[in-house]
């Protein structure tokens, strides 16, 4: 009998998306810290700030400042088992199938996978600094599947040449694409009339994963209307 792998369900697509993921007997997954909604079955649960054996407290550091959390949860079935994941935002969830190649991920769309994938940390430079994104992005790679999330749809883009995208509508993108962040309009005065701000300007030929709603937009418009915690 062929050892089984682990695998996801996604339920109550594409709004509300939740991830079930069937865990054989022996097999880990890897999750990001506050993304489960429930077990089922004997599974082992042990946080960390670090994925196996590298990177400790700094690697943990840096996905703050990806926009991820401090530390990964990493639960072992010790027979066949379930563990269901959520993200933060209302929207959709995808899973990616590695076979050797890299992804690099948005911070904040990560949400779980397999132990045999590896996850990195990638400086982004001064250029991230400037559109308002993470100083650090997620680089995923190995052999094994990535569930990641959005908020709202997420569709695919297949890059053949130069494609543009809103900053903050990017999920997760190819490794075989180059990429420059840029104003969006010809002009600072006519970017910052516009309302569009900073864009990625991708060449090559590859994928690009982009959600339907941007988080950073939607927290400015929720902010006038929020009121301040009472004591």
């Amino acid at each position: 009998m062929e050892n089984q792998k682990m695998s996801f369900e996604l339920q109550h697509r594409p709004s509300s998306t939740i991830a079930i993921c069937h865990l054989p007997a022996g097999e880990t997954l890897v999750s990001e810290g506050g993304a489960l909604m429930a077990l089922k079955g004997p599974v082992n649960v042990n946080t960390t700030t670090h994925q196996k054996k590298g990177g400790g407290v700094m690697a943990g550091l840096k996905r703050l400042l990806s926009g991820e959390s401090f530390f990964m949860n990493h639960y072992q079935a010790q027979q066949a088992s379930q563990v269901w994941l959520c993200s933060a935002l209302p929207g959709d969830m995808m899973v990616h199938q590695l076979t050797g190649q890299k992804i690099i991920v948005a911070g904040g769309a990560f949400v779980a996978c397999d132990s045999d994938v590896a996850i990195d940390l990638e400086w982004q430079g001064l250029k991230s600094i400037f559109s308002g994104e993470s100083l650090f992005w997620i680089k995923a790679h190995g052999h094994g599947e990535i569930l990641l999330s959005s908020f709202g749809f997420i569709y695919p883009v297949q890059v053949d040449g130069e494609y543009i995208v809103d900053t903050g509508h990017i999920v997760a993108f190819e490794e075989t694409l180059s990429f420059t962040i840029s104003k969006a309009s010809s002009t600072w005065l006519d970017s910052f009339i516009s309302g569009e701000g900073f864009v990625c300007r991708f060449k090559g030929r590859g994928t690009v994963w982009c959600q339907s709603h941007n988080p950073s937009q939607y927290g400015s418009l929720l902010t006038p209307y929020l009121r301040p915690k009472s004591n």
